[in-house]
């Protein structure tokens, strides 16, 4: 009998993928934050500078991309399931 087929069960596979994405998306706003976030220094030319009052630059770090385009959405995860089961036009 292999190790591995004692280990690696297929039912584990769904909790690797959810724990996979996680550590992704943790990884992903770490890179972010080190390389656009205003209020991280990380080279020393730029932490002798101290504390700046750049406020565009703080702007354009908060109002990112993704930020940008849900506000012109509908607070809705499934919009079209919603209108079809609330519009009573809708024929069924």
């Amino acid at each position: 009998m292999a190790s591995s087929s004692r280990w690696i069960r297929p039912e584990v596979f769904p909790l690797f993928a959810a724990v996979g994405i996680a550590v992704g998306i943790c990884g992903m706003q770490l890179v972010r934050n080190i390389t656009t976030n205003p209020e991280v220094r990380v080279t020393k030319q730029n932490r002798i500078a101290g504390v700046l009052d750049n406020h565009a630059e703080g702007e354009r770090y908060a109002e990112h991309g993704l930020r940008k385009y849900v506000r012109s959405r509908a607070p809705q995860i499934m919009p079209s399931i919603n209108k079809y089961f609330s519009d009573p036009n809708i024929p069924k």
